[in-house]
């Protein structure tokens, strides 16, 4: 990849990180109900338990921005793999790993929330390193990035099913040596931060001039956006595996669409952004994903079986390629050089509350709805307000070299 050719040594650690992060934590993410149902945690305090990993780590993002911001990432990548390691260590105990046989809930909670939040100071700080690298454009960093965390979205869960039956303890000790790994690499050897020196009044105006100006009139469209996109998202997670099933009489169905989804990411999405759209405006690529959602949902009113998911499955993970990415693009050009760490977290934070407004609607509407064809209605509905809304950013045509 020309990118990674253009990037530094440091910038290559850092994907290196999204990598070997992002596998460890998909070998242990899609396990976890699992283990604890074996362990005998009742239904609802797995539940419980699940989410506050999902709560820590999307609704801490908005406060992990700004202590990004507010002592670098050196202090904030240490606070984050010490956090993720001692979860991990929390967790094997709670879980009785090594140990006496039962689960204790505070090592449990402890360690979920150690996670949750390490990982937030984690990806945030990584984040914030990689679209302030020289040389390269934000686009196409982000792009690169996704590409490396969807390599550990489909090998993950192959590997930890691979792993799983050594027991769930050989699972979390791969995430605490890797973490453990990757922690002394990256401090030991800090990464070096393409940032603004020390703060002086001219320094700060030009950083804002940097930033386009954007007011909160023009921030509140792109919030919108973030929260739009997640719940329309998170349907895949919520009706879609549903609908599979009733449509195929099969439980993998959805099985298939995530690993034909995530295929298509690591194949095609850094293709897409830096080949094929890379003089695209991004407020252009956000309309052409959420029309590409209303596409891909508009397909369950006349079709039905196996033939509608593999429809339904181009068009979705084509808005997933384009939306995500340049969500965070428009946020990290919206803000001062300064505050991109805040910027990201917000736009992390967004999508959390995306995902909750997502999946309670989601569920609401197939239990009002039982299935029937007013579900996509909805859906293609919001898609293509949304896809109006993306008319409401500022035209800012990407940067390119």
């Amino acid at each position: 990849m020309n990118t990674w050719r253009r990037m530094s040594p440091a910038g290559r650690v850092l994907l290196t990180t999204v990598l070997l992060t992002g596998l460890t934590t998909f070998m242990f993410l899609p396990l976890l109900a699992l283990e604890f149902t074996a362990q005998g945690v009742p239904a609802a305090r797995t539940g419980f338990l699940v989410g506050l990993l999902a709560f820590c780590g999307q609704g801490f993002s908005l406060v992990s921005g700004l202590i990004v911001d507010r002592f670098g990432t050196r202090s904030v990548l240490t606070a984050g793999f010490a956090l993720r390691i001692g979860g991990y260590l929390l967790l094997g105990v709670g879980l009785g790993v090594g140990g006496p046989a039962g689960t204790r809930l505070v090592p449990l909670v402890a360690g979920i929330a150690a996670i949750g939040v390490g990982g937030s100071l984690l990806g945030l700080s990584v984040k914030t390193l990689l679209v302030t690298e020289d040389g390269v454009e934000p686009r196409e960093m982000l792009a690169l990035r996704s590409t490396f965390v969807n390599i550990g979205v489909v090998a993950g869960p192959a590997l930890g099913a691979l792993v799983y039956p050594l027991g769930f303890g050989w699972i979390l000790g791969a995430c605490v040596l890797s973490h453990l790994l990757l922690g002394i690499r990256l401090t030991v050897r800090p990464v070096r931060r393409a940032a603004p020196g020390p703060r002086t009044p001219g320094k700060d105006a030009a950083a804002r001039a940097a930033g386009d100006g954007w007011g909160l009139w023009q921030w509140l469209p792109l919030c919108l956006l973030g929260v739009a996109y997640w719940a329309i998202y998170s349907q895949l997670n919520v009706v879609m595996p549903i609908t599979a099933e009733r449509t195929t009489g099969s439980t993998a169905a959805i099985s298939v669409v995530f690993i034909v989804n995530g295929a298509l990411v690591v194949l095609c999405q850094y293709t897409l952004l830096r080949h094929v759209f890379h003089r695209a405006q991004a407020r252009t690529l956000l309309l052409a994903g959420f029309l590409a959602f209303a596409l891909a949902y508009a397909v369950f009113i006349p079709l039905t079986g196996w033939f509608s998911l593999f429809v339904f499955v181009l068009p979705v993970t084509f808005a997933e390629m384009l939306i995500s990415p340049s969500l965070d693009e428009q946020a990290v050009r919206a803000s001062s050089p300064l505050r991109t760490g805040l910027a990201l977290g917000t736009m992390s934070a967004v999508g959390a509350v995306g995902s909750l407004l997502g999946s309670s609607m989601g569920g609401y509407l197939l239990q009002s709805l039982s299935g029937g064809r007013g579900i996509w209605l909805v859906l293609v509905s919001l898609s293509l307000c949304a896809a109006l809304t993306s008319l409401l950013l500022p035209k800012a045509r990407a940067q390119h070299g």
